[in-house]
């Protein structure tokens, strides 16, 4: 995603958002509004994957409300509806959904520091849409075997390969969790090695190292010669041609095309990606016994719902069932 870049200098007109103007909309309302309106995508929102994602939703709305020569004191819960409806016959239900969560954020912001009376987005209901199984590609326990063991360990990078889609299969961990990863963050304690990730949040989430998972981060920081440099990145990138690590840590860019390299090199599906591993760890757990609630709390969920949409064990069962209809 683009980078948000948001500067508050004095004068409220010469604010820039995102890149671009700042929106007209807040501008007119007022130096307060304006600088509240910074202090939404600065001090309100941590993630940079949120901001951005927010920030691209606040500028479409802005934009079509001043397109429509509207002021933020006449926006009330019809206007923000019909802005909603029209963003439903070109967006898909859970981009709506995620656009109007970010209107309805900005103005319950502006609504606390003072600039509005009320709300306009509060009532405003977007539309439904109800997830019960997930989307992401899951590869079966047998094809992630293959994709491990296919990933040849001859040299540094192979063992950084196999070691960061270790740390995703066997900890549930999200690419961005796993790429912030510091060397510090694989660490020691009694007789167990454990894993600790910067979840969602600004949250750390610790869990005990899978034994294959400990196997591979061993001999990738032994290659690597940088076990001693705890506070340097764990998963570094590497030079196309020496194929030596830099030391700067891998991105979350650099993973995908890593994985889509050693998953057409092993013969595996192409659609697989960094959430592949997550949802493939989590199915695996389940397939051999496992609850959902320890694997909510493996995979850092905040809600079980969240954790099932990952579980495909119920698939083969299903087209067993559907062979049964013998014509």
């Amino acid at each position: 995603m683009p980078s948000v870049d948001l500067v508050p200098p004095p004068s409220a007109n010469a604010l820039t958002f995102a890149g671009r103007p700042f929106p007209g909309l807040i501008a007119r309302a007022g130096e307060n509004a304006a600088r509240r309106f910074v202090e939404y995508f600065t001090a309100n929102i941590r993630n940079p994957n949120t901001r951005a994602a927010y920030a691209q939703a606040v500028s479409r709305f802005c934009g079509w409300a001043e397109a429509r020569g509207l002021d933020l004191g006449r926006l009330n819960p019809v206007i923000v509806a019909a802005y909603v409806e029209e963003l439903g016959t070109e967006l898909a239900p859970p981009s709506v959904k995620q656009h109007l969560a970010a209107i309805r954020m900005l103005f319950d912001w502006l609504v606390i520091g003072q600039v509005i009376p009320m709300n306009p987005a509060s009532s405003v209901r977007g539309p439904k849409h109800v997830v019960k199984k997930g989307k992401t590609p899951v590869l079966s326990a047998a094809d992630a075997r293959i994709l491990l063991d296919s990933i040849p360990v001859d040299d540094v990078v192979g063992l950084r390969d196999r070691a960061v889609v270790g740390v995703m299969v066997y900890s549930f961990a999200r690419v961005s969790a796993v790429v912030g990863m510091k060397v510090g963050d694989y660490y020691q304690n009694g007789k167990r090695s454990w894993i600790r990730l910067l979840e969602k949040g600004g949250k750390f989430h610790e869990v005990p190292a899978h034994h294959n998972a400990e196997l591979y981060l061993d001999d990738y920081l032994t290659a690597a010669g940088i076990a001693e440099d705890r506070k340097g990145a764990l998963f570094r990138s590497a030079s196309g041609k020496t194929r030596k690590l830099a030391g700067n840590a891998m991105s979350r860019t650099d993973v995908l095309r890593m994985i889509k390299r050693r998953a057409r090199a092993a013969g595996i599906v192409a659609s697989a990606s960094c959430h592949t591993f997550r949802a493939t760890g989590i199915t695996a757990y389940l397939a051999n016994g496992g609850t959902i609630e320890n694997a909510q709390a493996i995979a850092g969920h905040e809600s079980p719902r969240t954790t099932k949409l990952y579980d495909r064990t119920k698939d083969e069962l299903t087209l067993d069932e559907i062979e049964r209809i013998l014509i």
